[in-house]
């Protein structure tokens, strides 16, 4: 998962790429869990500065653990810029209650990936009226772009989040569609969701005048990493309105492997009067359903659910967590459970949304759920303490 997730991803942008001397040397990384709880998949970064000692390109760094292990590395580009050029390196690891681990960084060849390698993926999806799918080796999900607008078939606008029920840790949306009966399960699970003009799983909007403003399907998309470990993208919206203002929406989705959680980012552009102000309090929320049994802790700023599946196909658990200083109140409409948060600083917003199904394994009763939602939150808080020691 995202070690600074609780940092606006705007001080992210300012990441300094730096000019590399010729390759030399390597670097020792120590990485701390500070929490008595296990952590599974935890994504170490190293920022180009980190990186700068060992002087060659980011997609040539190799990294080992205190066996001498090679482990999984992959080059990102954080801020897009007009280069292209990687900014952060990641890699994970597992992490016992309290653990500290050492890691060996060195220069080597640039990394050729195998089909194997890839635990994260998406990408923009034409034959399925302008979709975007998304995955890792846990979960997928599937926002709607603007052609389904239109189409006669099943016409709908809604910018929701859509989930895709998953028991297989293999990569399965370019299958999925390949086929084109991922409405029904063949072994691996399917897309038994019916998100419709709810929030499903960790949409978002506006709260204002008492009531839930939300935009319509996105108009354009970008990848910006693609795994194997990462799967990065944005998400732009026309301007909507809220309650009388226009407003424009760009969001970025963030997901990396072993996890259950999407990290969102948004930044909106109001459109406004010169002297004209407005306040801009997001809102994320998840979709209603008969039945469900829900839990809501301000403190750790999360909502957690527990529902059937449709089409008898088992349960599931829904999530959507905020960082607690950031929680103003939980609300709901027709639609949707709400969590509102504090008016957007810099009109940008960060949240995590995610869920598991039963039977995939890994949780398979509401208490599970909730401890590792809870435990999750706690990891945001206390990400794995790094630090990097010189050639």
């Amino acid at each position: 998962m995202i070690k600074t997730r609780f940092i606006p991803l705007a001080l992210l942008f300012a990441l300094p790429v730096g000019c590399f001397a010729a390759a030399g040397g390597t670097l020792t990384i120590k990485a701390t869990n500070k929490l008595p709880i296990a952590r599974s998949s935890e994504t170490i970064e190293l920022s180009a500065k980190d990186l700068a000692p060992v002087g060659t390109a980011l997609d040539t760094i190799h990294v080992k653990d205190a066996a001498g292990k090679e482990l999984l590395c992959q080059a990102v580009d954080n801020d897009y810029d007009a280069y292209h050029k990687p900014d952060l390196v990641i890699f994970q690891a597992d992490f016992g209650p309290g653990e500290t681990k050492s890691f060996t960084v060195s220069a080597g060849r640039k990394h050729e990936y195998e089909k194997a390698d890839y635990k994260a993926f998406g990408r923009f999806v034409r034959e399925r009226f302008d979709d975007f799918a998304w995955e890792d080796d846990r979960n997928a999900h599937c926002p709607y772009g603007k052609a389904p607008e239109t189409w006669d078939g099943e016409p709908l606008s809604s910018s929701t989040i859509d989930i895709w029920s998953k028991r297989t840790p293999r990569l399965v949306i370019n299958d999925w569609y390949l086929t084109d009966n991922y409405h029904a399960d063949a072994g691996e699970g399917a897309d038994f969701y019916s998100a419709g003009l709810s929030r499903g799983d960790g949409g978002s909007g506006l709260w204002a005048d008492d009531r839930l403003w939300v935009s319509r399907n996105f108009v354009q998309s970008r990848t910006l990493a693609n795994g194997p470990i990462r799967v990065m993208f944005e998400l732009v919206y026309e301007p909507f309105n809220v309650n009388g203002v226009s407003v424009g929406e760009v969001k970025r989705v963030t997901l990396d492997a072993g996890q259950h959680f999407d990290h969102y980012w948004t930044r909106y552009q109001p459109f406004v009067r010169p002297g004209q102000s407005v306040v801009l309090a997001p809102a994320i929320g998840l979709k209603k359903v008969s039945g469900e049994q829900k839990e809501f802790n301000a403190e750790h700023g999360w909502i957690a659910k527990w529902e059937a599946v449709e089409k008898n196909a088992g349960s599931q658990g829904l999530a959507v967590l905020v960082p607690p200083d950031s929680f103003e109140k939980q609300a709901e409409d027709k639609l949707n459970l709400l969590v509102v948060t504090k008016p957007a600083k810099n009109n940008e917003a960060s949240w995590w949304a995610g869920f598991c199904w039963d039977k995939a394994g890994q949780f398979t009763t509401l208490d599970a759920w909730k401890k590792h939602v809870d435990e999750f939150s706690r990891e945001l808080g206390s990400p794995i303490d790094v630090t990097i020691s010189p050639p």
